[in-house]
């Protein structure tokens, strides 16, 4: 979310800026980066099953791949649930988007306004337009 969805103002107490389409757009970044670590997990398991068991049978072979073995299962047992957890983060950010455009037209209507057809977050939405919402509700 470099550069984008969040920022402070100029003002002392500052603002936290969301904006939907951008959490969308990061999340499916998340999504991709899961998608390609579970790929890149799959071959690296596929590249050690390759490998076989070349230590031997003997007692100091014995004892690598009882170790080996269980390390292996760790490893990728660890970097699959990162990749799902990667992936996660970009369900997680589609529902944050999904969140506040809800929000934001909740709280536009409870002004008397309404969100502007073609803004993000409404149905029709055109990417760019701004709900009418207004920009200093304070009192």
């Amino acid at each position: 979310m470099a550069g984008g969805s969040t920022g402070a103002s100029g003002r002392a107490g500052g603002e936290f800026v969301l904006k939907p389409w951008e959490l969308h757009g990061e999340g499916r970044e998340f999504e991709k980066l899961g998608g390609e670590l579970t790929k890149a997990v799959t071959a690296l398991e596929q590249g050690l099953a390759a490998l076989g068991a070349p230590w031997g049978a003997d007692r100091p072979g014995s004892g690598f791949a009882t170790v080996y073995g269980q390390a292996r299962g760790e490893l990728v047992s660890g970097l699959r649930g990162l990749a799902g957890r990667v992936a996660g983060v970009g369900a997680g950010l589609h529902t944050m988007a999904a969140r506040t455009a809800d929000a934001d037209s909740s709280a536009a209507g409870g002004f008397g306004a309404t969100a502007v057809p073609g803004a993000p977050g409404v149905p029709g939405a055109t990417p760019g337009a701004v709900p009418a919402v207004p920009k200093d509700m304070s009192v």
